[in-house]
């Protein structure tokens, strides 16, 4: 681990195809160039694997959320920087990981990726957007279920008036500023 920098919780939250993910793979590899331990728990990753049982009701979301919350704060409480792309809509279920990282003494940084749903309806990565639209589907964060945008997050990024190098270089520089990379 380069600079002895400790194991961090790194969450990135914002709407279906705002560029979570993909700012979190590019900061990824910017920190593991840098000789960090670095594991990026992918939101629709974990659905497939931890977390397969669980629907897109309230309740469901926000289990999902705190057993997430509960690996990368295991993870990070052993060295490694743990990035974190998961929509994570209700600001309480985001707050009760953060709880849960203050109570074990583990670093946490809540990213916003603030890209306004408008724009994430054109990017449209997994055809959610489109679905929603045909009425196929129902219950879309944004646009049919609420997000609560967190107010004060440690970063806010406007993913749609930067590249995803920026966004990237932007929350590794937090990391730096804070102690964490």
């Amino acid at each position: 681990m380069s600079g002895g920098a400790p194991g961090a919780t790194v969450w990135l939250t914002g709407l279906p195809s705002a560029g979570k993910t993909t700012i979190a793979y590019d900061a990824a590899a910017a920190l593991r160039s840098a000789g960090h331990r670095v594991q990026v728990l992918d939101g629709d990753e974990l659905r497939a694997h931890l977390t397969p049982g669980l629907g897109f009701s309230r309740e469901d979301r926000d289990a999902n959320v705190a057993r997430v919350g509960y690996v990368a704060q295991l993870l990070a409480s052993h060295g490694v920087t743990v990035l974190v792309p998961v929509i994570a809509p209700y600001a309480d279920a985001r707050a009760a990981v953060r709880e849960r990282h203050a109570t074990a003494g583990t670093p946490y940084v809540e990213v916003h990726v603030a890209t306004p749903v408008e724009v994430c309806a054109t990017r449209d990565v997994k055809g959610l957007y489109a679905r929603q639209a045909r009425g196929e589907i129902s219950g879309l964060t944004g646009v049919d279920d609420p997000y609560e945008p967190p107010a004060a997050p440690d970063l806010r990024l406007p993913a749609h008036e930067q590249s995803r190098t920026e966004s990237a270089r932007s929350l590794v520089a937090l990391l730096r500023r804070k102690g964490l990379a």
